[in-house]
């Protein structure tokens, strides 16, 4: 099988298993979409998303973000990993937003990428869920999923997945591919214990034809 024939199967298989496919981070605009996925980094999106409605209520924009304290934001998020520093991110961030970008959540990667608190894939995954870029974000199960399948090969870093991915899927599927590879590795293709038995991509995953 080609490399090109795997990529069109598995995305065959992806729009007509997961024809929706979207984040599972609750969020009503850029702003809160961008501090759910700040607390999301090595925490479950179903923490974040416990976290986040009392933290919304009580600092609705970056401007009140930007007016708490480093421990009036903790108070929020202490029950979620590294609650200090991304207490210390999430007040960085607001003020940035504020001092650099009226307020706004940017468009580009550069500029969101000078935010305390976000990196390469954070900023991956604000342009493709808000913008609708054709971004990749490659997180644990991304980074997983993709080489247990056979979409890459020998990737060491999430950047050299990133950049192979995005090479091979078609532009105007990279948002939803995004969402496909994440929730297909967070349910079936499972980091332990893949459950082969109830994948749909068995025919055409490099991992099942060497395991069974």
């Amino acid at each position: 099988m080609t490399v090109k024939e795997r990529y069109e199967r598995v995305l065959e298989w992806f729009a007509s298993a997961m024809p929706v496919a979207e984040t599972e981070l609750s969020y009503e605009n850029p702003f809160q979409l961008l501090v759910a996925v700040i607390l999301s980094a090595q925490c479950t999106d179903k923490r974040v998303n416990m976290i986040t409605p009392a933290l919304f209520e009580a600092f609705p924009d970056p401007y009140a973000l930007a007016g708490a304290t480093v421990e009036e934001i903790y108070e929020y998020i202490k029950s979620c990993s590294y609650p200090n520093n991304k207490s210390r991110s999430l007040s960085g961030m607001a003020r940035k937003l504020i001092s650099d970008f009226n307020g706004e959540v940017p468009a580009d990667l550069d500029s969101l990428m000078c935010l305390p608190g976000v990196g390469r894939k954070t900023a991956n995954v604000i342009l493709s869920v808000v913008y609708n870029k054709a971004t990749m974000a490659v997180d644990t199960h991304v980074f997983r999923v993709s080489e247990r399948i056979g979409l890459t090969t020998g990737s060491k870093t999430p950047l050299a997945t990133e950049k192979t991915l995005i090479r091979h899927i078609p532009e105007g599927l990279v948002p939803k591919a995004h969402h496909w590879l994440i929730l297909h590795g967070r349910y079936v293709c499972k980091a332990r214990r893949p459950d082969c038995l109830n994948c749909g991509l068995t025919s055409v995953c490099r991992y099942y034809s060497k395991n069974g």
